[in-house]
Parts: C-alpha cells; sequence; structure tokens
C-alpha cells in the first residue's frame, strides 16, 4: 500500500475477470494489471476506473451491471474471488470498498453462474427468471381507489415486522449463485412469505404459493438441499426459516388443489 500525503491510500492489483461475448461464446478470465486504485473507492468505481483505462486504449470496457449503487436495487451483482458479493458480510457489490483487500492481492471477477442466469456479456446475467416467479403468483388482490382506513385491518406487530424482513429481499441473486443447486428457495420463500404472512395476502396464498413454485421450477432453477449457502451469501440476511414456511404452504396448497 502506498500512501502519499494529501491523496488516498493506493492499490497496485491483479485482476483476473471473466470476459464473455454473449451466453454462445465460451468465455475465459482475462488477466488485468490493476495499480494506483484508491481504498476509498467502491468495487464498481474500481471497475469504472478499469474501464476508463482500457477505453483509452481502445479495448472493449468490461460489462456489469449496477443502477443504484445503494444497495438497493440488486443489480450490482458479481462473485467475487469465489464469493457472492464478495468478501463482506451484509454487503451487496456496490457497498463494497476496495480497503476490503490489501496491496498486491489478486482478485477474481466472475458473474453469478446458474443455468436461468444466461450470461449477456462479461459479467453481466440475464435475471428476467426471476420476473417469471413474480409473474407466478407475487400478487394480492384488493379495492383500488382511495386508500382504506389503516386500523381496518388491524395487523399485529410481530407479523408486520416478519413480513417487513421478508420485503427486504432485492431479488440480487446471490442465494443462487452461492448454491451447488442453483435453487431460488430463499428468493421465492421471501417473497411469497412477505404476502402469505399479511391478511391481505390471504386470498391468494395457495394460488401464489403452488404458482411461485411452479414457475421456479420451469425457469430452470434447482432443488434446494438445505445447505443454507443462501442465507449466507444474501446481503439482506434474509433467514432460511422463510423455505421452512414456503415448504408448509406449498404443501398444504397441493394437498388442497389434490382434494379439489
Amino acid at each position: 500500500m502506498v500512501s502519499i500525503k494529501g491523496q488516498p491510500n493506493l492499490l497496485h492489483l491483479t485482476l483476473k475477470i471473466w470476459r464473455q461475448d454473449g451466453p454462445d461464446d465460451k468465455g475465459h478470465f482475462v488477466d488485468i494489471d490493476a495499480p494506483g486504485i484508491p481504498t476509498s473507492a467502491s468495487f464498481l468505481e474500481m471497475l469504472d476506473i478499469i474501464n476508463e483505462r482500457l477505453i483509452g486504449e481502445g479495448k472493449d470496457p468490461v460489462a456489469f451491471d449496477h443502477d443504484c449503487r445503494e444497495g438497493i436495487c440488486g443489480m450490482c451483482s458479481l462473485v467475487i474471488n469465489g464469493v457472492a458479493h464478495g468478501p463482506e458480510k451484509a454487503t451487496t457489490t456496490c457497498q463494497l470498498h476496495m480497503r476490503s483487500f490489501k496491496d498486491g492481492d489478486t482478485i477474481h471477477i466472475e458473474p453469478f453462474r446458474a443455468k436461468a442466469f444466461p450470461v449477456i456479456k462479461d459479467l453481466a446475467v440475464d435475471r428476467s427468471a426471476f420476473d417469471s416467479i413474480i409473474r407466478g403468483g407475487g400478487y394480492i388482490s384488493v379495492r383500488t381507489g382511495a386508500a382504506p382506513e389503516a386500523n381496518n385491518t388491524p395487523i399485529p406487530k410481530p407479523v408486520a415486522d416478519a413480513a417487513f424482513d421478508a420485503a427486504a429481499c432485492i431479488g440480487c441473486g446471490a442465494c443462487v449463485a452461492a448454491c451447488k443447486n442453483a435453487s431460488a428457495m430463499l428468493f421465492v420463500a421471501a417473497k411469497a412469505g412477505q404476502l402469505n404472512s399479511l391478511p391481505q395476502g390471504q386470498a391468494e396464498r395457495t394460488a401464489r404459493s403452488l404458482g411461485m413454485v411452479q414457475a421456479m421450477d420451469k425457469a430452470g432453477f434447482g432443488n434446494c438441499t438445505n445447505q443454507y449457502e443462501c442465507e449466507a451469501a444474501c446481503p439482506k440476511e434474509i433467514d432460511r426459516s422463510w423455505i421452512t414456511r414456503l415448504n408448509r404452504s406449498y404443501t398444504a396448497a397441493f394437498a388442497r388443489k389434490s382434494l379439489l
């Protein structure tokens, strides 16, 4: 690490970045020498610096997803040194800072890998399979128009808190990337659970549980084998207990449908 008076500390890194022209390209790692990276920079700002240098050299910049850069949208999903979103717990890639690395480090950067997340280019993947799961049952039927009186539907605080915890899921796909089976169970469980927990979501609970699980299977995600890498990698720390709740809800819904 080089300390320069009046300037931030700088790192000299070796980056091994995955380059792939599209879903049909084989892809490969490319070594990039990266001197002069400020420790104060975020991981995405570091990639911006690298891309500016590549463009200056007349080379193709590295494609990667990003949007809010505030840990809210989940677009910044990358696998960094084999870990979804990198080494810091409960931290999205855009919130990860270069001070988490040391001078001379070699950093492997690759996209989320799953059959249901085909690579668009380089580090950017198509996660529209998540949208199909939401369409499969993530809705509630409520009266439109003027907002109802808040106290007309009393919701116990523990129920509201639990629903809010599930709603914290940003749909980044880290759970899929971390799972050896590329299972989306934690994502589905959170999205179904936040609505299934509330009084307003009870009317569609059965259809929602069935529809979202079936959409997950159709999209090509793998099965959950309860190793809970998903919980460990989740930047919003969604609890694995939501998977248990989804399994119970799905089993009850399937049994109810079979009796009809």
